[in-house]
């Protein structure tokens, strides 16, 4: 019986990945007591900390993720009481993202982990062929070229297709 995903089955091998790497750094925050934040916090916390408050359009640009994520991400971290939303002073429509007192009390443990989870991902690069990070960031790139849905679409010969001639 194997225990690790099929090669061939990439999402689930992406998933499983960040599932061990993740899980780890939950675990990490659970021990400090922080239980209600999450590694996907982080760049959030990050991005607001050197941008100042975000829409929600801003804040998904500064960390590389849809609109819909970020929205997620932010509305979770509301219900943990570590970001709030107001209104734009500048555009009633839109609303701006901003770390509370919470988050910032907590920037400390925060940083200090994430300053271990750059020196652990580090040594594991090490013992890669190639930085994990430099890989995704050329997945990220080849897919912007040409999506995923267009490769596999020029790949399908499912029932009824017809090959080429």
């Amino acid at each position: 019986m194997r225990d690790t995903p099929d090669p061939a089955a990439v999402g689930t091998l992406l998933r499983h990945v960040l599932e061990l790497l993740d899980g780890d750094v939950s675990k990490i925050y659970e021990e400090q007591g922080l239980t209600e934040y999450r590694p996907r916090f982080s760049p959030v916390v990050r991005a607001l900390l050197a941008e100042g408050p975000l829409s929600v359009r801003d804040l998904a640009a500064a960390i590389g993720v849809t609109h819909s994520a970020a929205s997620q991400t932010a509305a979770q971290m509301a219900r943990a009481d570590l970001v709030t939303h107001t209104p734009d002073p500048l555009d009633a429509r839109r609303r701006l993202i901003d770390l509370t007192p919470k988050a910032r009390a907590l920037l400390p443990r925060i940083e200090a982990e994430w300053e271990a989870t750059v020196a652990a991902m580090a040594e594991l690069d090490a013992e890669l062929s190639m930085p994990l990070g430099v890989l995704l960031g050329e997945v990220v790139e080849a897919v912007g070229r040409r999506s995923f849905r267009e490769r596999v679409g020029a790949a399908y010969r499912g029932p009824g297709s017809e090959g080429p001639s």
